[in-house]
């Protein structure tokens, strides 16, 4: 494929629907807090999530998950060559890794994160559950601060605290749902400290106060990497703070619920009322008006070598404005498709 003219992106106004309408439809939270965002920085983050909920869906329904893996790998090495697959979120995708210099190797992970979930693997301490969050989420608050232009080490590694943060929610909020599909998230030294089997679990899922404190832990360290994540997002462009304070909010705010219905995630989905919802992204752009003090608190271990990727990547290729600019832009363009295709 021909690269861009600087005038035109890799993707058009259609692959950009197409994502709007996955990320409408995937997840209702997500695109709540992105209606906050600038439009050019909107458009980025509905890009990247097309490609993720595509790929998430490809290797879930699956009926050869491995297969599914190397169809993503290889779709993704395509789309690194700046020759991406005639698909709207392969082309959003390619346009937003080659403008935003996003290393291939967060997308990679991710995928790696979802072949972990379609081999049914467990996790046995809350580090090795870290190490999956990291993947499947962690990788996505990295790429946001990359397409809001901030490749700082320390807003990295907050980016990925506050993915991690997002994902240890949702685990809790969807351990009934997860158990009748055969999946479990939780930590399985939890579980043993409160004397619950996991395949007993498994096999007739139900509440009890055992798993009401396993998951009141859980809450607890997505609460502490939400505090985390401040100090990251104090880093970001103004106008992009108060998406980013409302994916925090009502994210934790899915926590509140899960104790509020008592610690039952498995008859009960915790939910977040509309009234509610409009409330915090109310609080959200106040928050965005405060700032919090930079953290240098070490990211999470497993979390390191997406830092390392980023300050290893090249440089993002940004809109010219003058003539000059424009001409400058193309040929670092053509030089960075002729790398990628080597």
């Amino acid at each position: 494929m021909l690269p861009p003219s600087p005038d035109r992106s890799l993707v058009s106004p259609a692959d950009l629907a197409q994502c709007r309408q996955m990320i409408r439809d995937g997840s209702k939270t997500f695109y709540t807090a992105s209606l906050l965002l600038p439009q050019r920085v909107c458009d980025a983050s509905r890009s990247l999530y097309g490609f993720c909920r595509v790929a998430d869906d490809l290797v879930d329904r699956a009926a050869d998950p491995r297969a599914a893996v190397d169809t993503l790998l290889a779709r993704l090495d395509r789309i690194y060559r700046g020759a991406p697959d005639n698909q709207p979120a392969d082309r959003a995708f390619a346009d937003v890794a080659l403008r935003f210099a996003i290393p291939r190797e967060i997308p990679e992970a991710l995928i790696e994160g979802f072949a972990w979930d379609a081999g049914g693997r467990r996790y046995r301490t809350l580090d090795e559950l870290h190490a999956y969050a990291v993947r499947v989420a962690g990788t996505v608050g990295a790429m946001m601060s990359l397409v809001m232009q901030v490749r700082d080490a320390s807003a990295i590694a907050r980016a990925c605290d506050l993915g991690v943060a997002m994902q240890l929610t949702n685990i809790a909020r969807d351990v009934g749902e997860d158990a009748r599909n055969a999946r479990l998230y939780l930590p399985l030294d939890w579980l043993y400290e409160e004397s619950l089997d996991a395949e007993s679990f498994l096999a007739a899922p139900r509440a009890s106060m055992p798993l009401s404190r396993v998951l009141k832990r859980l809450l607890a360290e997505a609460d502490r990497l939400y505090a985390r994540s401040l100090s990251g997002i104090a880093m970001l462009p103004p106008g992009c703070r108060p998406s980013i304070h409302a994916a925090r909010l009502l994210y934790a705010e899915i926590g509140r619920a899960v104790e509020m219905n008592g610690h039952d995630s498995v008859t009960r989905r915790a939910t977040v009322a509309t009234p509610r919802k409009l409330a915090l992204l109310a609080r959200a752009v106040t928050a965005s008006l405060t700032s919090a003090p930079r953290s240098d608190a070490p990211a999470i271990a497993s979390a390191q070598f997406l830092i390392d990727a980023v300050a290893t990547a090249g440089q993002p290729i940004h809109p010219p404005r003058t003539l000059d600019e424009r001409a400058q832009w193309l040929t670092e363009l053509f030089t960075r498709l002729e790398k990628q295709g080597q």
